[in-house]
């Protein structure tokens, strides 16, 4: 079994940990941005010093290359560069580090192998300054219209669009540089598990075999807006009061189902949001994931019975968008579990609840993912850590299944 070097994955995370530093251990690192661009111009030039062919596609996703031996279909690795607000430095980077670390050991050690190989960084995963998430390999794989990127607005700047920034990157290339499926054997993608499981559970590899479904919800509550000191409480239509009452039969219904559902009213909206007025609307959102799809119409289910009048107030619910559980290549996972074995490194086998570039790769191409332990679960937070020991652990996965695919493939 062929091992990374620690000394040389450790420096690759320190360095990248410089772009966009916040100064609490932790990085804001929005796509497209000068801290992006900086993270994006190290990583070409380290590759280019590998010997590796670079280019970019219209989507500014980047495809660094070393030659195999033979004419075949490259073998595609990486994640993306970009973070959210004050995220860490793990999500995304680590799986774009990892595949350098591979691929610099490959070199370095001059491993044989027959496939090119390239390490890729998608653009605008995050989707925290350009919406949506996952946007670069969305248009690739025909989830999303390219126009209707373009033409998504920044966050953080009013009137500046993601075709402004593509445009000011210098990273804009040719639509004949995409991911070609035809020309691409598979993709195996590391990341951060981004939940407590693996380190609760002292497991130092997840075997990832998909990405769990999800449903997202929106539900409206609407009253009547009165006087706060004026109107007693026996005539009151509190659409706030009622959007509690949703919570409460949402958690006591959803509890019922598999204790591996998670969902999550993670986003309120009160009008008139006044201290002194009864509230007479309140929206609000549920998303909820499992990868058993008859665990996810069970919660459809749960949603539909909801009453449509709570407290005196209309309740109203509608679907803003869901996503099927995605299945990963049962042969690339076969060759991560192999290479986890024959290294010896403990596992659990596992589905993602987070949404990789991974998932929409899977519809054009054989695709897996590898994840490592984060510390106590924390990710989209300075506190995200992964231990330097299982970082070389997941990249030493990485680099051996890269090579089973090179030989299998």
């Amino acid at each position: 079994m062929y091992k990374c070097d620690l000394d040389r994955l450790s420096e690759k995370i320190k360095t990248f940990s410089k772009f966009g530093d916040t100064g609490n251990g932790g990085i804001t690192r929005l796509s497209l941005s000068d801290e992006a661009l900086a993270a994006r111009e190290e990583f070409c030039e380290r590759l280019k010093k590998l010997g590796a062919n670079i280019v970019t596609d219209d989507m500014a996703n980047i495809y660094a290359t070393i030659p195999g031996s033979e004419n075949l279909p490259a073998i595609l690795s990486g994640s993306h560069l970009d973070s959210v607000r004050q995220g860490g430095n793990y999500d995304g980077v680590l799986g774009v580090l990892s595949a350098m670390e591979a691929v610099e050991t490959i070199v370095t050690d001059k491993i044989p192998h027959r496939h090119p190989i390239t390490v890729a960084v998608w653009t605008n995963e995050e989707g925290a300054r350009f919406e949506p998430a996952m946007m670069s390999s969305g248009v690739l794989c025909g989830k999303f219209k390219k126009e209707d990127m373009l033409n998504s607005e920044a966050k953080d700047i009013p009137g500046y669009y993601f075709k402004d920034a593509l445009q000011k990157s210098g990273y804009k290339g040719s639509e004949e540089n995409r991911m070609n499926p035809e020309k691409t054997a598979g993709l195996v993608e590391l990341h951060a598990e981004q939940g407590p499981v693996l380190d609760a559970e002292n497991k130092e590899v997840g075997i990832v075999e998909g990405v769990c479904g999800m449903v997202n919800y929106e539900f409206t509550m609407r009253g009547q807006a009165d006087h706060a000191g004026t109107f007693p409480m026996k005539y009151r239509k509190d659409a706030l009061y009622a959007c509690a009452k949703v919570i409460d039969y949402l958690h006591e219904n959803l509890d019922k189902l598999d204790e591996e559902l998670v969902y999550t009213t993670g986003k309120i909206s009160a009008h008139p949001n006044i201290h002194t007025i009864i509230p007479d609307e309140v929206k609000l959102t549920l998303d909820s994931r499992h990868k058993d799809p008859k665990v996810m119409e069970q919660v459809v289910e749960v949603i539909k019975n909801l009453p449509e009048s709570l407290e005196k107030c209309t309740v109203e619910k509608k679907e803003a968008w869901a996503r099927d559980t995605v299945y990963f290549n049962k042969k690339l996972v076969g060759f991560v579990e192999d290479s986890v074995k024959e290294l010896g490194y403990t596992y659990k086998k596992m589905y993602s609840g987070a949404g990789h570039d991974a998932q929409y790769m899977c519809d054009a191409i054989p695709t897996t993912m590898i994840f490592v332990p984060s510390v106590e679960g924390h990710s989209h937070c300075e506190l995200e850590y992964s231990t330097p020991e299982n970082c070389l652990k997941g990249a030493n996965v990485l680099l051996n299944t890269l090579l089973k695919m090179d030989e299998e493939l």
